[in-house]
């Protein structure tokens, strides 16, 4: 999820203004293993991305850390891993 990690060159302006510590290659693994569990719930042989979706906010929510910045404007976990989809 270098995506998530900020100042680095996958990271958005969004990413960089708003998070202080981005989802590690932890968070990939348990993104691939919900997916894969969510999929198997819902009767499919292999998860694909719309497992994934359904799962990351669960997974993301504990791996991505907002800055101060982010509190005082109010911007929620969630609306920074939609920002992420």
């Amino acid at each position: 999820m270098a995506k998530s990690r900020p100042n680095t060159p996958k990271a958005t302006q969004f990413v960089n203004d708003y998070i202080s510590w981005g989802a590690g290659p932890r968070a990939s693994q348990y993104l691939v293993l919900g997916a894969k569990c969510h999929a198997a719930i819902n009767g499919k042989y292999s998860p694909d991305i719309e497992d994934v979706r359904a799962i990351a906010s669960y997974v993301l929510r504990h791996r991505i850390v907002r800055n101060f910045k982010a509190e005082a404007e109010g911007i929620s976990e969630d609306k920074v891993i939609e920002n992420l989809m």
